[in-house]
């Protein structure tokens, strides 16, 4: 039986008289790649800044491997972020003064790995999501699709026990899109990485094994992809989201 890597109770928050987020309950399994969806406004980008220590919850509490989030200070937080998390935006956030080496091996670097261990564990990384080839180019002269998975190589370079991913194809074109949510799909399923991903895209959605669907701050529906192909799944989410009135947001 899978244990939870996250787990949030009555999680709620606010910003002044505004309530984004309504005493959510969530649990979200190792190993599990899990999206959250739901229309503008839903609270989607607020519950992930909360479950990734981003932002802290005006009420309830959240667990990270049994690790409360609520008993770490600042240092410890940053520390936790560092050590346990991998973050996959969509604008990339890569370094124009470095190469995408660099770019990937930075985490490591700062945190005083050795040559030898940082070029262990970028080779099959590189190797997975076909970057192998622009290792020694800048940002600006690869593709957006290359420079998403060059994110997305820097966010599992730490073997992190989580990935959060906020709109990481809302960039991209179809193609890149897909090539992107292959290549984390297959690093969830080869390396069991737990990968929480925010969309707006029920395609995107299609690729994960679990839709958490957001209305008003709270949780209202959940689709579990099960052993059903992945259209007939990307057509349940399309659906689920239509009844919400989803979009972007």
């Amino acid at each position: 039986m899978k244990m939870p890597m996250i787990r949030a109770k009555n999680v709620s928050k606010t910003f002044g008289r505004t309530t984004v987020l309504r005493n959510i309950d969530l649990n979200v399994n190792e190993g599990e790649f899990t999206a959250i969806m739901g229309p503008s406004g839903s609270g989607k980008s607020t519950l992930m800044n909360v479950l990734s220590t981003i932002d802290r919850v005006t009420g309830g509490e959240v667990w990270l491997q049994e690790q409360s989030l609520l008993s770490l200070g600042k240092k410890e937080l940053r520390e936790f972020r560092q050590e346990r998390m991998g973050f996959i935006f969509q604008d990339y956030n890569l370094l124009d003064t470095l190469t995408v080496k660099e770019n990937i091996l930075l985490p490591l670097s700062l945190r005083g790995f050795k040559t030898a261990e940082m070029e262990k564990r970028l080779k099959p990384l590189a190797a997975t999501l076909q970057i192998e080839s622009i290792l020694g180019r800048y940002p600006s002269e690869i593709s957006g699709g290359q420079q998403q998975r060059t994110a997305s190589a820097r966010a599992l370079i730490t073997n992190p026990s989580v990935v959060f991913a906020d709109e990481p194809t809302g960039a991209l074109d179809s193609r890149s899109a897909t090539e992107l949510l292959e290549e984390l799909s297959g690093m969830n399923q080869k390396f069991g990485t737990t990968i929480l991903m925010v969309t707006h895209d029920p395609y995107a959605a299609s690729y994960c094994s679990r839709v958490v669907f957001l209305r008003d701050g709270s949780v209202v529906n959940e689709l579990y992809a099960g052993d059903q192909s992945r259209k007939s799944f990307f057509d349940r989410i399309l659906e689920s989201q239509s009844l919400l009135g989803g979009g972007r947001g």
